[in-house]
């Protein structure tokens, strides 16, 4: 006996799949579940869709990734470059459209944005002590507790300010890199790795002999 189709699937048109699609890259099928438990709500059907992505990077986030490419990008005017390597599993998912196209984001957001690291563990503790110094300036004499939260909030600042994965998406500013790669992980069903990244720009001041201030260490 064929179980009839539920009425709220029933409900949810094919437009506000794709426009979920489009916002999500998510499967057509992934999309038409979401909205169907969120009954037709797009943002609820979203945060649904980034908790299952969420949830698949994690399960796969052990894997090995040692495919993938190195991305470039050139700004308009010459005078910013940038390389990245971002890992995947397999070279079938390192030729994928996709895949390619959110390599090329990242090379983007780089550019734009000017992060210093890939992710908040790459944080030398010099520059953290820093941080806590500003930060502990302007807080003296509040109860430690108080002084404690303004810290761990100054702190989560600064890391969306140097950290690619922590950094707004210069594209869509209700998302972070990190959003996006939790997405396109559970879109591609594979583990990918943002490993490193180097930023030039013409002029700047270098860290070292030969290397420019903006490189990432490798994870």
């Amino acid at each position: 006996m064929t179980t009839p189709a539920s009425p709220a699937g029933d409900n949810i048109s094919p437009e506000l799949v794709r426009k979920l699609r489009d916002k999500t890259s998510a499967g057509m099928m992934d999309c038409k579940k979401a909205l169907v438990e969120a009954k037709g709500d797009l943002a609820l059907a979203e945060t649904i869709l980034r908790k299952k992505g969420a949830a698949s990077a994690s399960k796969k986030a052990g894997r090995e990734a040692k495919e993938g490419v190195i991305g470039s990008y050139i700004h308009v005017g010459d005078k910013v470059g940038v390389l990245v390597e971002i890992n995947c599993e397999t070279d079938f998912v390192a030729r994928n459209e996709s895949f390619r196209g959110f390599v090329k984001d990242v090379t983007l957001q780089v550019a734009a944005a000017t992060p210093l690291f890939v992710k908040r563990d790459e944080v030398p503790e010099s520059l953290l002590a820093v941080e806590r110094d500003v930060a502990g300036a302007s807080v003296k004499g509040k109860p430690v507790a108080v002084v404690e939260k303004i810290l761990a909030g100054k702190l989560d600042k600064y890391f969306s300010t140097v950290c690619l994965l922590e950094q707004t998406f210069v594209k869509d500013n209700t998302k972070t890199i990190n959003d996006l790669l939790t997405a396109k992980i559970a879109e591609l069903g594979e583990n990918i790795v943002i490993r490193r990244f180097t930023r030039f720009q013409v002029g700047e001041t270098l860290a070292g002999p030969g290397a420019p201030a903006a490189e990432a260490p490798a994870a």
